[in-house]
């Protein structure tokens, strides 16, 4: 039975995963169909980085596909582990590996937050000291430093946020996994 609900949950583990996924790639095809993203393109092929952003999405991708593949590839191990042990085993490969998803996805968060807004944001104050006649735009200090915190605090608050629907989602799935752990820890003693 314990290996039936644990079986179970990593099934809901790689679904909740794709769902994820799938959620992903219907807002970033809805927004492509938006003038809000045609002028954000716009904006970074005007800026040079939009190789880096395509380098970025592929990257995001790929490593999510990666995790994707190994939820898939635990759900069939522990379908067909027999051996208490070696469920044991693969429950904690499995929650290892979830923690390991969501510190990606929030890492790569964060980082792209912060290194694309503080370079958007940038650029943009050039340009705009450009337009009203500055020859030589530079960004005071002062400006350059708020400018920073307030990307730090959006970006934290932003990846809190997102670190909590992540807690909710996979927490309660961690924790019943969790606890099929210790009933299996309890037999096998």
């Amino acid at each position: 039975m314990i290996h039936k609900k644990s079986s179970s949950i990593v099934k809901w583990i790689f679904l909740v995963s794709i769902i994820e996924l799938g959620l992903g790639l219907l807002l970033g095809l809805a927004l492509s169909f938006t003038k809000y993203d045609e002028k954000s393109i716009e904006l970074i092929k005007h800026l040079g980085i939009y190789i880096y952003y395509i380098i970025s999405t592929i990257l995001l991708y790929a490593v999510i596909f990666y995790f994707i593949f190994r939820f898939y590839t635990m759900y069939r191990k522990i379908a067909a582990d027999d051996n208490i042990k070696k469920l044991i085993s693969t429950i904690l490969k499995t929650r290892k590996v979830v923690k390991q998803y969501i510190a990606f996805n929030l890492s790569f968060c964060a980082v792209y937050l912060i290194t694309f807004g503080g370079y958007l944001f940038y650029e943009g104050y050039l340009e705009a000291a450009s337009k009203n006649g500055v020859i030589h735009p530079e960004m005071p200090l002062n400006i350059a430093l708020i400018s920073f915190g307030v990307l730090i605090l959006v970006t934290a608050l932003i990846t809190f946020a997102f670190w909590l629907i992540y807690k909710l989602i996979y927490g309660i799935l961690l924790k019943r996994l969790q606890n099929n752990f210790e009933e299996l820890k309890k037999i096998d003693l």
